[in-house]
């Protein structure tokens, strides 16, 4: 056992006569505040706590109520939201309207899962504006209420009431651009056309540069918009890592190690697509490492894609630069980098460059922007030499198709079309993309075709009734009536691909794409139409559609598109044709030949590690 240091021997001294004092109520709260931030400080988290717990039980001063508070927050940050929430209460009980307790109350009650009471503490601010403020400005204590009840019934999927409470926060204060980016997705998920809606103070302009990439994606088919977007989030978002790459520390020699970087190895589209990439890596010149933030879903996916890895690593729980030096000292060769912006997405790892190969594939179809990303996995048909300016990633061209996917899904055998809620005659046209995909121009289209095919039905999801409200709404001014659209519900994987097989066509959005979803549909025998533009994602079917030797169903003008659809729809032979076409050629196409796939991706990956290593 080691002996303190005289040092050590003098801390421990001075936090027991904070102790002592703080029992003894002999403490001012200026001089309470003082000592737990130098505690906080020392990274004695939980002194600063016990400080504050002692003075609040021993001090009859009318500041009692700021002393909770601040025990409540100290809680709240070591994660004691139990506890927190005692604090919390406590200074309410002293000082009822005490507002900035409210909102904390309000995170702490959300942390324990009790969303409706989180709300209702939030909604007791912004209703309130009257409530006690402790000197600080009311607008901000307003603005975090609104934002984050909007937040929370966002995710509960309450989009109609989370865009109301968004409209009031931006009409508080317009230029907020992480509420405006909300704002704008929201409508997307909803088809609240146009997007773009604007009111009070907020410009069509801040919308648009207030989009998130994702939003982007599914607006714009502009490749410099799209780089543009992405560029704003890196210069706010991600760090400015000015330190030598950590990959030049550790030396790199035996076998090539791959790490793929993601948070959606689970049931999500990601994992879905790249389970059998993992499979299929040839151990005999490659190890494969992951390293993830995923939940553990409990799904055999998530199991086979843990089985098929060499090894694992969590890290969730740690910072980006712990994490990065984590990938850097196992010497990792090539980083895949599966999330670019999506949600959840943790770029700061890679602006630390743990590996010195660095490549995007799969989350995101788009540039990021991200300076620690070099390369992105491609093909000539999603990027062509036109794409190249708006990529700040190089390209890693493979011979087919950039997608690979997976030869070992299944589907349940194929209900009845009554059973799916169909009309037994009529030519059904399905659209199985998410509902913030779906543009306005894109729907409109849709409907035209359903105008000009009689007796023919869409098919499609409903993601939420605010989207199948609105969608069915525009068919009516279109003409459309809503027997002929069929919605839908989320359905488990063997049940969704399954109901491929009762559509005769695939309708595809634009500007983004189908990506899962159209390999889904082709591995299942169902021929996809497409409008193929000017960005990555905007040409994902296309290439897909390439690949498994159905360009034909490839379209460039929505003029065109529709053309394409309405003759398809109004001669059901020609459909017949491509499905018999894929049932006798689909799966033994270059589109689904995985393991030519990751051997030409295994050759990209071997020749580059091979030149790193060779000029470390």
């Amino acid at each position: 056992m080691s002996t303190p240091t005289s040092t050590q021997t003098q801390a421990i001294a001075q936090v027991e006569q904070w102790l002592a004092s703080a029992r003894g109520g002999q403490m001012e709260l200026p001089q309470l505040m003082d000592a737990a931030t130098k505690l906080q400080g020392a990274g004695l988290a939980a002194a600063a706590a016990l400080l504050y717990q002692n003075w609040v039980a021993n001090t009859p001063s009318p500041f009692r109520h700021v002393g909770c508070f601040n025990w409540g927050a100290i809680l709240g940050d070591m994660g004691r939201h139990a506890e927190a929430e005692h604090a919390y209460r406590m200074a309410l009980t002293m000082a009822p309207d005490f507002a900035q307790a409210r909102l904390n109350l309000g995170h702490q009650v959300e942390h324990q899962g009790r969303t409706e009471e989180a709300l209702a503490l939030w909604r007791s601010v912004y209703d309130t504006p009257e409530a006690a403020s402790l000197g600080a400005e009311p607008v901000p204590l307003l603005l975090h209420a609104l934002n984050n009840a909007a937040r929370l019934l966002e995710q509960l999927k309450r989009y109609d009431e989370s865009e109301a409470l968004m409209r009031r926060s931006l009409l508080l204060s317009p230029r907020q651009g992480d509420v405006a980016q909300h704002y704008v997705h929201i409508r997307q998920k909803q088809c609240a056309w146009p997007v773009y809606d604007t009111f009070g103070d907020v410009t069509h302009n801040h919308l648009l540069m207030s989009t998130s990439l994702l939003g982007m994606l599914d607006e714009s088919d502009d490749p410099a918009l799209q780089l543009l977007t992405a560029q704003r989030f890196v210069h706010e978002k991600v760090a400015k890592v000015t330190t030598p790459p950590l990959h030049q520390v550790h030396k790199r020699d035996g076998k090539i190690k791959i790490g793929y970087l993601s948070g959606d190895l689970c049931m999500h589209a990601v994992g879905l697509l790249t389970a059998e990439l993992y499979e299929l890596h040839d151990r005999e010149k490659f190890e494969v490492h992951a390293f993830c933030w995923s939940r553990e879903d409990g799904t055999p996916l998530r199991a086979r894609i843990k089985g098929a890895l060499d090894s694992l690593t969590p890290i969730g729980a740690m910072g980006d630069r712990q994490a990065a030096g984590l990938i850097a000292a196992a010497g990792i060769d090539v980083l895949v980098d599966l999330q670019g912006l999506t949600s959840g997405a943790r770029p700061n790892i890679l602006a630390h460059r743990p590996a010195p190969i660095q490549v995007s594939y799969l989350g995101l179809p788009a540039t990021s922007a991200l300076p620690g990303v070099d390369w992105i996995l491609a093909d000539r048909f999603v990027m062509p030499p036109e794409a190249l300016p708006y990529h700040t990633e190089k390209p890693i061209y493979l011979p087919n198709c950039y997608q690979v996917s997976d030869r070992q899904r299944v589907a349940n055998a194929a209900p009845t079309r009554a059973e799916a809620g169909l009309p037994e005659d009529g030519f059904v046209f399905c659209a199985f993309n998410n509902n913030h995909k779906m543009s306005e121009p894109v729907w409109r289209c849709w409907m035209r075709i359903l105008r000009q095919v009689p007796g023919s039905v869409l098919w499609l999801l409903a993601d939420n009734p605010f989207a199948k409200a609105n969608l069915t709404r525009v068919a009516g001014e279109e003409g459309i009536t809503p027997e002929r659209l069929v919605f839908a519900p989320r359905a488990l994987p063997a049940d969704y691909l399954a109901r491929f097989q009762l559509a005769d066509l695939f309708l595809d959005t634009f500007p983004y794409n189908a990506g899962t979803t159209a390999s889904d549909c082709l591995w299942m025998g169902t021929p996809i139409l497409t409008r193929s533009g000017r960005t990555y994602i905007s040409r994902m079917a296309g290439s897909l559609l390439t690949a498994v030797g159905l360009p034909d169903l490839i379209t460039t003008t929505i003029r065109e598109y529709e053309q394409r659809a309405v003759q398809i729809g109004n001669q059901p032979a020609r459909a017949a044709s491509y499905k018999r076409y894929l049932a006798e050629h689909g799966r033994s196409s270059p589109l689904f030949d995985i393991p030519a796939t990751v051997r030409d991706i295994e050759r990209e990956f071997e020749r580059l590690a091979l030149d790193a290593r060779h000029k470390a």
